[in-house]
Parts: structure tokens; C-alpha cells; sequence
């Protein structure tokens, strides 16, 4: 992956569902029925200008904002090279029953 971009700035961010997981007993012990469980599936990709996608949870959105953000300002190097992608992070949504890990991503023309 081309992680040399020079000064110019990413076009949109690319956020990837890569891994989710349900967590039955703890639901079941702990969580108070909900009308809805998240929606989220493993593969769906949702694009960020800035703001947070329609069908993106906003408690998802709440732990990837910061990252989406620094990367849409140039940003990115994220924890002193967490990432072998430096305009690219992997953030979990703070979903205690059903995590979601997705793949935010910077997309250049």
C-alpha cells in the first residue's frame, strides 16, 4: 500500500466493517431488552467527508470521530505507528455485547 501522499489531503474516508461479535450470555445477564440491535455487518463499508454516515451507529461513529477527523486532516501516524498503513486506523465501537471492529481508512484521488 502507497502510504507516500505528499501534502495533499484525503478526498473522503473509507470505514470498513471487518469483525463483529455477540456476546449471548452477557446479553442475556446484563442488557435490558433494546427495540433494535445494531445493524452492522461484517463487509459493510460506509464513506465520511466528515460527518458521521446515515447508517452508521452513532456510538459507533463516537469512537471513530477522532480518527476521521485527524485523518482528514492530513493526519494520521496514529500511537507512534500502530498501523503499518499510517492513514489508516482499526477502532472498535464500545458496544460491550455486540463489538464491531472496523477499518477507517484514508482515500486519495
Amino acid at each position: 500500500m502507497n502510504t507516500e501522499r505528499g501534502s495533499r489531503l484525503p478526498r473522503r474516508v473509507k470505514v470498513t466493517a471487518l469483525r463483529a461479535a455477540r456476546y449471548g450470555d452477557l446479553i442475556e445477564k446484563y442488557e435490558n431488552p433494546l427495540p433494535e440491535e445494531c445493524c452492522v455487518m461484517v463487509g459493510d463499508v460506509f464513506y465520511s467527508d466528515g460527518g458521521r454516515p446515515d447508517a452508521l451507529c452513532p456510538e459507533a461513529w463516537r469512537a471513530m470521530e477522532p480518527f476521521v477527523t485527524e485523518l482528514l486532516a492530513g493526519g494520521g501516524d496514529f500511537f507512534d505507528g500502530w498501523m503499518r498503513d499510517p492513514h489508516a486506523a482499526l477502532v472498535s465501537c464500545s458496544d460491550g455485547f455486540r463489538p464491531v471492529s472496523f477499518l477507517i481508512e484514508a482515500e486519495y484521488d
